[in-house]
């Protein structure tokens, strides 16, 4: 690919620790990044997804690409219980809302601690590039989660330009990655359940 954008990481780092929801958000950021010299430390931070089978086979699917790259990936504990813990009362809030929000600075700030705990200055993540995700609320969340760390600087970049969501077609494709039909919680399921139920029933009444 091409370089088709300019990107500057804060401070001129040339290394960041980069969060990472899947294989295929992730990967035309991480061809991106290599692109423009700067080594990206993968890191695996989704006590959100449901069922652990699932966060398995995205962390495997992640593993298999930064292999395939030579670069390191961290795998953090998966502990949903904790996650849902951090976002109870908030379980019937619609996609976009304080649901995410909070989802967003619980896997952040624990992306910002492991920097702050192994050297990393730049922290950044993945989420940014999906259209389905709200821009506003990542990088929020990204600036609440490095407030306590005076070495961790927050990397608001927008990963959906300079062509990258085409480009991360083509990889998928190259690489036949898993690709999920759901955000990675229990609750996200539900928009995907009620479509389902909503084409069986139209199915029915064509009958």
């Amino acid at each position: 690919m091409k370089k088709k954008f300019d990107i500057s990481v804060p401070g001129g780092h040339t290394k960041v620790l980069l969060h990472t929801c899947c294989a295929p958000c992730s990967s035309a950021i991480i061809e991106c990044l290599l692109q423009h010299n700067i080594t990206p430390t993968i890191f695996y931070c989704n006590p959100n997804i449901y069922p652990q089978e699932e966060y398995e086979i995205r962390k495997n699917e992640c593993t298999r690409y930064a292999q395939s790259l030579g670069l390191d990936i961290i795998d953090a504990d998966y502990n949903h219980e904790h996650w849902l813990n951090q976002i109870k009362g908030f379980e019937n809030e619609p996609e976009r809302g304080a649901r995410c929000m909070l989802c967003f600075k619980t896997r952040l700030r624990e992306t910002a601690e492991f920097a702050h705990a192994n050297g990393f200055k730049v922290i950044t993540t993945t989420l940014a590039s999906s259209r389905w995700k709200s821009l506003e609320q990542i990088n929020a969340a990204g600036q609440w989660a490095v407030e306590p760390f005076d070495d961790v600087t927050w990397w608001d970049q927008n990963w959906r330009k300079g062509g990258l969501s085409e480009r991360r077609i083509a990889i998928i494709k190259e690489y036949g990655f898993y690709n999920q039909q759901y955000c990675g919680c229990e609750f996200s399921m539900r928009p995907i359940e009620k479509q389902t139920n909503d084409n069986n029933t139209d199915k029915h009444e064509q009958i």
